[in-house]
């Protein structure tokens, strides 16, 4: 049984476009016939993602915000249009970075960095996108989450508590906007590999113990589910946290 998924007509806007996993979905979403709204709080990172994908001969335009910003956020998502598919992707810890400590150890303006971007930035985009698509009677939300979120993980517990905010927000959107049309998912990632990071190392070896299979991610990994939540196949899949997470955990 062969299949496609045809996503021409629809926009979507993907938060955190210009690299790694937002770029990856991006150029998936691209291929399968959406217009790409690219997003960056760098808006030369939103601009190189709309490069790609117009040379690859996909339909792209910048969307340069914060997704911290609630009014820049409502105001971009107006001067964009209408909008089909939202992908939250954009989180971390923001540009100020990663820090790792205890929590007894962490301050609260580290917390409120893990929160602006990982939950508060969620929340505007949903609050800006939505009203569009239930008008329309139709609209896809997939919010990128962390197995820090549903297993716990040490020294990032603000990270964890934002994502797991998120994915909880995320499953009562879903209950409420079910009968407008719109479905409303959560993806969980564990380790994403990045450029220099070393598998054979004693460390990369270490973190990969708890994995059934034995490597890191890679945004490939991600990006199709993203674009199968997002197409008309998965209509009846809804409210769910997806794992893409090599096995480090196993649902019952």
């Amino acid at each position: 049984m062969a299949f496609s998924i045809d996503l021409t007509g629809r926009r979507a806007l993907v938060t955190g476009a210009g690299q790694r996993v937002g770029l990856a979905i991006s150029l998936a979403l691209s291929d399968a016939g959406a217009t790409v709204l690219a997003n960056d709080v760098l808006p030369e990172r939103a601009d190189g993602t709309v490069a790609t994908i117009e040379a690859r001969g996909g339909k792209a335009e910048p969307a340069p915000f914060d997704v911290t910003d609630y009014d820049g956020v409502h105001a971009a998502v107006a001067a964009l249009g209408d909008v089909d598919i939202l992908v939250n992707n954009a989180g971390h810890a923001g540009v100020e970075g990663w820090t790792f400590n205890p929590f007894t150890k962490s301050t609260r303006d580290e917390w409120a960095r893990y929160f602006n971007v990982n939950l508060y930035g969620v929340m505007h985009c949903i609050h800006a996108a939505l009203p569009s698509m239930t008008a329309r009677g139709w609209g896809r939300i997939v919010t990128i989450v962390s197995d820090a979120a549903r297993w716990g993980e040490p020294n990032v517990a603000p990270y964890s508590a934002a994502k797991a905010g998120a994915a909880a927000f995320t499953r009562s959107i879903a209950r409420e906007v079910g009968r407008y049309g719109v479905t409303v998912n959560n993806i969980s990632l564990s380790t994403i590999g990045y450029e220099g990071m070393d598998e054979t190392s004693e460390q990369g070896r270490k973190m990969l113990r708890p994995y059934i299979i034995r490597r890191f991610g890679t945004p490939d990994d991600v990006a199709p589910m993203v674009t199968l939540l997002a197409s008309p196949m998965a209509s009846w899949i809804t409210g769910q946290t997806i794992p893409i997470n090599g096995g480090y955990t196993v649902n019952q």
